[in-house]
């Protein structure tokens, strides 16, 4: 293979052949750190490279091969870590100039999990500070930018861990999820991300943190086989988060060939009445129905929501979480904070009490809601993202004619699913005229990760995109 061919070849297939010494981990370890060192100064996708870690990783890997000894599922391949995630030895800033010099002394469950499983982290991912943004500006420097058009947004938040995927500059990449920060920044770069259901990895409870009551790490990736067998490595209950789910994860990659013929699937290009894109919508349209040829069957879903008062209740948890996890931060230093973090942080703490208990009432109708929604079918599917990218720094405020929330509101298919826990994903189904990713959502039931993987992996194998690369690549 070249070493283009290497950079985009599935996580799965590289860890083949470091088992087999076709390539060795220091090989691919040098090969993304030369990429990552040419093209992403354009990009932005890395916070911290770790590279003489990384490359000290890589030959103890390699020694473990010559050696005979057993392998973890990711042994020797290079990995992305979203710099929300504490690690040892590297610094994790969260995104914040606040904490742009701040190293943990242990790593958190999830980055042992990868660690443990063989990966080699390559470093920090980009993000917004403390993840707080659907777009990846931050302090620390420039944004994030998209690969099929470095003037765009990448997403938010796993913006870097999206970018650096479809960019060639990582095989696998770790993101959270608690508004859509997995599967927006997946649609708009055009790679695979699942948020998984509420509790099926570990969260790492720590200030400048809150509870987190609707964030989710997961897997982003090129190919669909590769986030799965980087979920298998993730998932599973710890005692380090009370909230995990307590049973032990099922075979993600045990049902990926199994593909669609039989599912009763939902399809709905807009909740009933949200403003979509022309472009997104007819385009996820076609890829919605394409499963009938696939063999399921595809219901046009009629469905009554209050938009509004879902994303009042959202913003209201949302933000009334940064707000008990950084207010301390804010007040000792809140120099440093983005303007847009500290804004949402000291409108947070001027509500009664009584506002975000009545939030959480209404979170539990909403819950209720879309279980019965989600419940109907076997998976329902939605546009992943309302819009493709858009310049940096000019979220719509107008969509389709309609005013939109200037935050959210290009991304009105993903909260509402972190509320209610349920698993999805985004996976790429097409390109807008000028060029840029669209991306199809498929959402599964309650603990039910392994149908949206084998659904995507259907997808995957009647549609596959993996051949199309941006010319930054």
């Amino acid at each position: 293979m070249s070493g283009q061919d290497l950079a985009f070849a599935p996580a799965w297939k590289l860890a083949e052949m470091i088992a087999s010494k076709e390539v060795s981990s220091v090989e691919l370890t040098g090969l993304f750190l030369g990429r990552i060192e040419r093209l992403d100064p354009q990009l932005n996708a890395y916070i911290t490279v770790a590279g003489d870690q990384a490359l000290a990783a890589a030959s103890k890997a390699d020694a473990a091969v010559g050696q005979g000894e057993s392998l973890g599922p990711l042994h020797g391949v290079p990995i992305g870590i979203k710099d929300l995630a504490g690690t040892k030895g590297i610094r994790t800033t969260r995104g914040s100039l606040a904490l742009k010099d701040f190293v943990p002394d242990a790593d958190e469950a999830m980055v042992a999990r990868v660690k443990n499983a063989g990966a080699v982290i390559l470093g920090k991912t980009n993000l917004p500070e403390l993840g707080h943004l659907p777009t990846n500006e931050n302090r620390l420097g420039d944004a994030c930018r998209n690969p099929w058009d470095i003037s765009m947004t990448s997403g938010g938040s796993s913006g870097g861990a999206a970018a650096g995927l479809a960019a060639g500059l990582h095989p696998l990449a770790t993101g959270t999820d608690a508004g859509g920060s997995i599967r927006i920044p997946a649609s708009l770069c055009g790679v695979y991300g699942i948020r998984p259901s509420q509790g099926r990895v570990p969260k790492f409870y720590q200030p400048p943190g809150g509870w987190m009551v609707f964030a989710q790490a997961g897997p982003m990736a090129n190919t669909v086989k590769d986030a799965a067998m980087l979920l298998q490595v993730m998932a599973g209950p710890d005692p380090s988060d009370p909230t995990t789910l307590k049973q032990s994860p099922p075979d993600f990659t045990k049902s990926l060939n199994s593909g669609v013929k039989g599912l009763s699937i939902g399809w709905s290009a807009d909740l009933g009445s949200l403003p979509v894109d022309p472009e997104v919508r007819r385009v996820t349209t076609e890829a919605a129905h394409a499963f009938e040829a696939m063999g399921a069957r595809v219901d046009d879903v009629s469905v009554v929501l209050d938009h509004a008062s879902i994303l009042d209740v959202f913003k209201t948890v949302f933000m009334s979480d940064l707000a008990a996890g950084a207010g301390g931060l804010a007040a000792a230093r809140g120099d440093e904070l983005s303007p847009s973090l500290l804004a949402l942080i000291e409108e947070a703490q001027t509500w009664p009490a009584s506002k975000l208990a009545l939030a959480l009432r209404e979170l539990e109708w909403h819950r209720a809601r879309m279980a019965e929604l989600v419940g109907s079918y076997d998976l329902l599917l939605t546009p992943s993202v309302a819009t493709t990218a858009f310049p940096v720094g000019q979220s719509p405020s107008v969509i389709d004619g309609q005013s939109v929330d200037s935050v959210w509101g290009f991304t009105p298919f993903s909260y509402p699913f972190n509320m209610s826990g349920h698993p999805a994903a985004s996976i790429p189904c097409g390109f807008s005229t000028d060029g840029l990713p669209i991306g199809l959502h498929i959402v599964g039931q309650l603990g039910d990760e392994a149908t949206v993987l084998q659904a995507s992996a259907a997808y995957e194998t009647a549609h596959p995109w993996a051949n199309r690369r941006p010319l930054l690549a």
